[in-house]
């Protein structure tokens, strides 16, 4: 968007928000392509969640009387003062308190950062050996939290306590990330021998600081963690508002849920005999695996197959369906250095120095992958899912603060890409009904993710009426509805059950996105045009999902 805006009282409001949090949080300029206080983390102690807590209220005081000087505005004031208010109710609710599990808690996140800094260069390297070395700090002040929460009886549950042992356990290891990044480093022999020396020394310190974690949580910790899943009604309403950006009914949803599911699985059983006469969705499955045709070997084949298939969306859909500029038409897909299993997304740095990226982390020993499981899954991450929605938001700099580029819920954005995925199968590139039964799999996984997390968390009776849900329960639950390796299953179902309200949003961020599609259809009768609608929706930034209705609908 070339004509510029003239930035208002409450853009800088919003400037000065965002400024804020890079400096309660330095290591976030990373994501953001940020320069400045380079290998530095936040404090993550008790003084640190309530420095950004004072700062929350200070901001929320000047958003409310600021007054708005166009439509841009009224978004970005809805919008701001709704995170505001969120972060505050998260922070009097403990949320910082009980902070882990299994995959988005600071202990990832510490250690993730590394994957997205630079390496090309001597003072990139100089800038990771510092990042290891702020690392205890960072970790101590990370404890300190945690056992606030021990003293307050805000705890997370056992099996999150468990399976962040694990995961601390491998970072302190010998051969673990930190020693074998430090080598990497020395590979080629291009460095000082002082900074590589520097660098194994760091690595040392900062492996360390996970062995001091883990010890923590072994000693500690687990000896006060409630065996209970259930993180109860209270903190799963904050948390389900912090990831849709909506307040929803949470019974009407859970009913929903099961009846969307039901459909999923009629939908699939009905493909499953398309493809195979008479088959059922398992054999249809067995019979797609043992094709050759629809597997690749190797990631550089798997990485080569994601590029392909990406950049033939991007091509195409730029021509007739989006209007895609020319900045972010590059969409790199990469292998992560990561083997977690993860398929995600990255996007551009604010002056697109960095394109937007999507990674696939493979597990170790996993070396064949089905295209027919995966087709829409590069779509989801790519375009016109994630790459299209948030570079889009990052290229609107002559319209959006820097705020409204960057924010985001989990429901605007991962239901955007489940939207999306429906969209692929419309616009016909989902013609093959295998592929079509990978994306109704995936479809399946978010609506089972729908039943199962809000059923745990605030103890729902099961679908079959067998009882009330457990955390046991869960992963026979998954299993049934869910065709995938018994590792998968399980990394995912510990994910919902130490993540509350965060897997559901996918779903019913998709269920809210089609409501104000059709909404606006109803609405505008012949005049409606879905390429206008997705433009609007798109140019307006990662606002929560009451902000997206009140935009559009009014």
């Amino acid at each position: 968007m070339t004509d510029q805006r003239q930035p208002t009282p409450i853009d800088a409001i919003a400037e000065r928000w965002f400024d804020t949090q890079l400096d309660l949080y330095p290591e976030f300029r990373v994501y953001v392509g940020r320069p400045g206080r380079e290998g530095e983390y936040g404090d993550w102690s008790p003084a640190g969640h309530e420095a950004e807590a004072e700062a929350a209220r200070a901001a929320l005081t000047e958003i409310e009387s600021a007054e708005p000087v166009d439509d841009v505005d009224v978004v970005t004031k809805l919008d701001l003062t709704r995170e505001l208010q969120l972060e505050l109710d998260k922070h009097e609710a403990g949320f910082w308190q009980r902070d882990l599990n299994n995959i988005a808690s600071p202990l990832q996140n510490f250690r993730d950062i590394f994957d997205l800094s630079p390496t090309s260069s001597a003072d990139d390297w100089s800038v990771i050996a510092k990042r290891m070395s702020n690392l205890p700090a960072a970790i101590r002040g990370y404890i300190e939290s945690l056992r606030v929460g021990m003293s307050n009886g805000n705890v997370p549950a056992v099996r999150q306590v468990k399976l962040g042992i694990e995961q601390a356990d491998a970072l302190n290891a010998k051969d673990g990330f930190f020693f074998k990044l430090a080598e990497q480093a020395g590979a080629d022999g291009a460095l000082p021998e002082s900074l590589k020396a520097e660098l194994q020394k760091n690595a040392g310190a900062a492996a360390a600081a996970y062995g001091e974690l883990s010890y923590f949580l072994d000693d500690e910790l687990a000896h006060l963690a409630p065996s209970d899943d259930a993180v109860g009604r209270e903190l799963y309403s904050i948390a389900s508002r912090s990831f849709l950006g909506a307040t929803v009914d949470l019974d009407e949803t859970y009913e929903w849920g099961i009846e969307e599911l039901r459909r999923m699985a009629e939908e699939q059983e009905a493909i499953a005999r398309e493809i195979k006469p008479g088959a059922s969705v398992e054999e249809a499955i067995a019979f797609l695996d043992e094709d050759p045709g629809r597997k690749l070997h190797g990631t550089d084949a798997l990485k080569a197959w994601m590029q392909e298939t990406s950049d033939r969306a991007v091509a195409e859909l730029g021509r007739t369906h989006f209007d895609i500029p020319d900045e972010i038409r590059t969409l790199e897909c990469m292998i992560a250095p990561t083997q977690n299993g993860g398929i995600y997304y990255t996007p551009p740095a604010d002056d697109f120095s960095r394109p937007g990226r999507m990674w696939w982390s493979v597990p170790p020993g996993v070396t064949e992958f089905a295209t027919w499981r995966q087709r829409t899954t590069v779509y989801h991450e790519g375009v016109p899912g994630h790459h299209l929605q948030l570079a889009t938001a990052v290229y609107n700099k002559a319209q959006l603060n820097t705020w409204r580029r960057f924010a985001g819920t989990s429901g605007h954005a991962e239901g955007w890409a489940l939207y999306a995925e429906r969209l692929m199968e419309q616009l016909g590139y989902l013609d093959d009904p295998a592929d079509r039964l990978g994306m109704l799999d995936g479809q399946r996984m978010r609506a089972t993710r729908v039943v199962l997390d809000i059923g745990v968390h605030l103890k729902k009776p099961m679908p079959d009426g067998s009882g009330t849900w457990t955390g046991d329960a869960a992963f026979d639950f998954f299993n049934q509805n869910v065709h995938d390796d018994e590792a998968f299953n399980r990394f995912e179902v510990n994910r919902y059950l130490g993540w509350p309200g965060q897997a559901p949003s996918y779903k019913i961020g998709q269920r809210v996105w089609e409501q104000i599609r059709d909404e606006l259809k109803r609405r505008e009768g012949d005049a409606f045009d879905i390429k206008s609608f997705h433009k609007r929706a798109l140019d307006m930034g990662g606002v929560g999902l009451d902000t997206l209705k009140t935009a559009l609908l009014g």
